[in-house]
Parts: C-alpha cells; structure tokens; sequence
C-alpha cells in the first residue's frame, strides 16, 4: 500500500500538505489538491475515512439532495450531477446522490449524524421546506434552483426569465403570433409549487401579452399518453395555434403524435420548441426537437463550488449565479404557415 511519503514525491509537494488534503485539517489550493488526489489516485492511496473524520471532523462527503416522489431524474438531471461529482471530486470531496423527502422531514438523520459536511439541493420550489430545514440546522447548503425570495441564500439556477423570452423571440422572428405552453401538471403532488415551472409560466404569459399575441397554458400528464392529451387540449383552446413550447422531455413524442393526429404537421403546420432540456433529447423525436439547451454540467460545477467555498472558508461572498439555456435550431421550427 503507498504511503504519504509516496503521495508527496509523486505530487511534488510536502508530507504535510498531502496531510491537509487527506484529513482537511487547513486549506490547500484547489490546483495543488488536485495533484495531490491524482496522486493518489495513480498510487491506490486509501486513507482511512473514519480516522480522517475523527481527526479532522469532517468527512469530505457532500451529499446532492434530490426528491423521491415520482421519475424526476431527467438528462439535465444527470449532467448537474455528473459535473457535480467530478467538480468535487477535483477539490478533495465526494459527492453522493441522496434521496429525501420533499417535507425534508429525513434531514435531521442526514444531518445531524454527521454524515455529510454540507448538501446541493435540487429540484426546489417556491416555498420550500427543505431550505427552511436546512437553515434551521445550521447545515452549509447551495441550492441549484431559486426559491420564491432567494436573496439571502446561496444559489445557482437556469435563467428561466431570459430563456422564455429567447425563445419566444425566435419564434416570433419567424412570423408566429399563437403560442401554446406544455408543463407538466404537478397539482396535488408533493412538488406543486415547482419553481421552474412557475417562473416559466409566469414569463410567457407576461410575455406574449406584452407582445401583443397570444398565449394558452396547458398541463401535461405523465408520458406520451400526457403529451397527446396536453395537445387536444391545447388545440381545443386554440385551434390556430402555430408555436408550441413544451417543458417535459418524457410527453414531448407524445405532443407530436397528438399534433399529427389532429392533423397538425410539424414544422409546416405547427413548430415546437423544447426548453431546458438537452440536444440528444431532442434528436430522439421526428422531426428532430429545436431545443433550448439547459446549462447543466456549468450549472453543477458553480454549485459544487459554491458549497466547497464556503466548507474551505475560501468565499464569504453569497453566489447569485444565473444562466440562460441556448437556443439550438432543428427540424421542428419553422416560418409561421400563411393564413
């Protein structure tokens, strides 16, 4: 087995500072810690997790929460975590994926046990109880996601806003004035409140009213099946309708399926615009989904440092971080069909 000793000659620092990276007992660089764990890495370095905590009283460990109600875990979902993972697995930290209760009423054991130093929390809504928890135990957090007054917690989220408007600028570039909204329906559910959807929702029928043009709302159920219900509905409402933006990778088939059944043709008839989801997602449908990309991997990097920063103490700034997805054209938007 390779000792310290070894550690230290591989990195080319001292037996001390690798002794600060292993036991976190003084802050190291972030550069100089990544030599130091690739070093031991190439040499199978094991250190001795509970010594290490016992002496330092710290295990390293920080856990990104994620809610077990219901499949939630999207592709986004994925590159916020893998970023994540990798984020702090470069600063001297493990991540892990931990499932709680939307109640947050599981994070006492979390917590309190000294499992973890500090947690990432997903998935937030406007009213969340699990940031009320989190601060009442006094546990160093970061939210990716933004709660309904997010000013004094620390956050890095989607800039939902902006990509609203994005995207309606570009189908209004394209001559469409009839905009229809799929999100996924969440009432009744443990994640009513959802905060993605509720800012989302709130742009567009902002938007498209300070725009001049019109704008209907529909909930999609689970899967394709609530896709092609969410477009009967939405071509109920609106039967002019020629934009559709939908919010929910698992309905999207199906909102296709339902337009060409009515015997909509996307893009000719209708063009539909998938937001904050991913380019691969959307070249598994036919035609191919024009996407607002969601920024997760950065998103996942930001906020695996916000959290580090404050554990290392290396920060006392509270992070503000927001990003707009990116718009990547394909085959299902198009000019608006002339009436």
């Amino acid at each position: 087995m390779a000792t310290m000793q070894q550690v230290a000659d591989r990195a080319g620092v001292s037996i001390a500072t690798v002794s600060f990276v292993v036991n976190g007992t003084k802050y190291v660089t972030p550069a100089t810690t990544a030599k130091v764990t690739a070093a031991m890495r190439e040499l199978k370095f094991r250190g001795n997790v509970v010594a290490r905590a016992l002496a330092s009283r710290r295990t390293r460990i920080v856990a990104l929460l994620f809610p077990t109600t219901g499949n939630r875990f999207s592709s986004t979902t994925s590159d916020f975590f893998m970023s994540a993972a990798e984020r702090a697995s470069e600063r001297g930290y493990h991540l892990v994926l931990w499932p709680v209760d939307p109640a947050g009423e599981d994070l006492d054991d979390l917590v309190s046990g000294g499992l973890v130093d500090g947690v990432v929390l997903m998935e937030v809504r406007m009213e969340d109880p699990r940031v009320v928890k989190l601060s009442e135990l006094g546990v160093p957090f970061t939210l990716i996601g933004r709660t309904r007054d997010s000013t004094s917690l620390p956050f890095v989220d989607i800039d939902f806003e902006t990509t609203i408007e994005d995207g309606l600028d570009h189908l209004q570039g394209l001559g469409h004035r009839r905009f229809g909204l799929v999100l996924e329906n969440l009432d009744g559910t443990p994640m009513a409140g959802y905060a993605p959807h509720l800012r989302v929702e709130d742009t567009f029928r902002r938007s498209v009213a300070d725009r001049g043009l019109a704008g209907t709302v529909v909930y999609a159920g689970p899967g394709s099946d609530g896709g092609r219900e969410a477009a009967r509905e939405l071509l109920d409402a609106d039967p002019a309708v020629t934009a559709v933006l939908v919010m929910k990778d698992d309905s999207a088939a199906g909102l296709l399926v339902g337009l060409y059944a009515a015997g909509r043709r996307v893009p000719d008839d209708v063009s539909v615009l998938s937001i904050a989801s991913s380019a691969a997602a959307g070249d598994q449908h036919h035609p191919r989904l024009s996407v607002m990309i969601a920024p997760g991997r950065e998103l996942g990097v930001r906020a695996a440092d916000a959290l580090i920063d404050q554990l290392d103490g290396t920060s006392v700034d509270l992070p503000h971080f927001l990003l707009p997805c990116e718009l990547r054209e394909a085959d299902s938007t198009a000019p608006a069909p002339a009436r």
